[in-house]
């Protein structure tokens, strides 16, 4: 069996220092639902990925804990540090801090279990992945805090019976699974591009659009798509305490791992229960706006998280007459 990868990406720009909300972060309309998830604490976003910058200040108060499953640092399972840059900037959409320095990630109050499974050089063993997914599962925070959400921008061209296992037990377990769908796309979407674990029907499978909307050209389409996010010259945290412009469905992932992040605590504070994943799902699914593609391009269209309030609120004009 091949190796898993990191989903290629390009990197457009790095940068020494900002102060912005995201265009990503503001098109998923994030900030709206800050008020009344405050920012998704209490949630927990399990990150697998080439781990993240220890004492980045935009993420290191969000790191709830995290594990090394690589062969980095001589293979010292307590240093989860990121030496390749991918896992600082997904954990950056996710989680970076509100403080008005730097970047704002979709969930700022959010924490993130760092765990790395690629190594420096973006690759690794699907044991290494099949491991961290199980340890996502057994992971208590020190107040009882259990992971909700697994985010993986990772994906490889072969598909694995154990990886599928362990993700359809954290199903079961009523975490949600984000994987990225992708950047082997043509640019055509009658034809279809796979990626494993993204192409799995069990896990959430995002694709990737620009900020004006438009598919982009490298996402993968195929009949197990989702919904889709900003994947297009992506501005979010990077290595030495930098950021940096990314371009890939590997951008778009964690944008939707951190609306679930908001999404969890919102609706189960709404029904005033715990929920499994499949309700979940459809929560999410609900908050979703066609952008008029095929259905294996856009699957249910682009993660719009304010869009049951603004139904709400015509709805509520509309009745009031």
């Amino acid at each position: 069996m091949s190796e898993m990868k990191l989903i290629p990406y390009r990197t457009d720009a790095i940068i020494d220092s900002t102060a912005e909300i995201p265009k990503g972060v503001q098109m998923v309309e994030a900030q709206e639902l800050w008020q009344e998830t405050n920012q998704g604490e209490g949630s927990v976003v399990a990150i697998i990925d080439t781990g993240c910058q220890l004492d980045h200040p935009d993420l290191e108060d969000r790191i709830i804990d995290g594990k090394n499953f690589t062969n980095d640092y001589q293979g010292d399972r307590e240093n989860f540090n990121d030496n390749n840059g991918h896992g600082t900037h997904v954990a950056g959409t996710i989680a970076a801090i509100e403080n008005g320095e730097g970047v704002v990630g979709v969930a700022p109050k959010s924490k993130i279990l760092v765990l790395k499974v690629l190594s420096e050089d973006g690759s690794g063993e699907y044991r290494w992945i099949i491991d961290a997914v199980d340890f996502a599962l057994r992971w208590r925070g020190p107040n009882g805090e259990k992971v909700r959400v697994i985010s993986m921008s990772l994906g490889g061209p072969d598909e694995s019976q154990e990886l599928h296992t362990s993700i359809k037990a954290a199903i079961d377990q009523g975490v949600s699974v984000v994987c990225a769908a992708g950047n082997e796309g043509d640019g055509r979407e009658n034809t279809s591009e796979y990626a494993y674990p993204g192409a799995y029907n069990e896990v959430i499978q995002v694709g990737a659009v620009d900020d004006k909307r438009s598919l982009a050209d490298f996402t993968n389409t195929n009949d197990q798509i989702d919904l889709v996010a900003p994947g297009v010259s992506v501005l979010s945290t990077y290595l030495e305490g930098k950021y940096a412009r990314l371009t890939g469905t590997s951008m778009a992932t964690p944008h939707i791992s951190g609306g679930l992040a908001l999404l969890i605590p919102l609706v189960e504070k709404q029904f005033q229960r715990s929920m499994s994943e499949a309700e979940i799902y459809s929560q999410l699914i609900k908050r979703t706006t066609p952008l008029g593609y095929s259905k294996a391009a856009e699957g249910n269209g682009l993660m719009t998280l304010a869009l049951m309030n603004k139904l709400e609120e015509l709805f509520s004009t509309y009745t009031s007459h």
